[in-house]
């Protein structure tokens, strides 16, 4: 089950998501993440699929049990299997 103190080692396919900061105003996307890359993600909108890179990015994740979290991209660059191994400190924000 994903919860805000492990959504850095799940899954993220198939998560609704909204980019709420990026370094270029292109990526300011929301919809459905359908595929993600060792640098990239794909963000499925009702235009089109969206690639955006994860380094200069920060995600809205809405999980399944109705939270909100915000991820900052340079935390997910990893594949997603290495991001198994990896040891995150989490700090949560009002």
């Amino acid at each position: 089950m994903i919860t805000p103190y492990n959504v850095l080692r799940h899954e993220l396919i198939g998560l609704d998501a909204k980019i709420v900061a990026a370094s270029h105003p292109g990526y300011m996307v929301s919809g459905t993440i359908s595929d993600e890359t060792r640098n990239t993600i794909v963000i499925k909108t009702s235009k089109g699929e969206k690639k955006v890179p994860k380094d200069s990015v920060v995600l809205e994740l809405n999980l399944p049990d109705k939270s909100v979290v915000r991820v900052d991209g340079k935390l997910l660059v990893a594949r997603p299997a290495e991001r198994l191994k990896k040891k995150y400190r989490i700090r949560f924000t009002e």
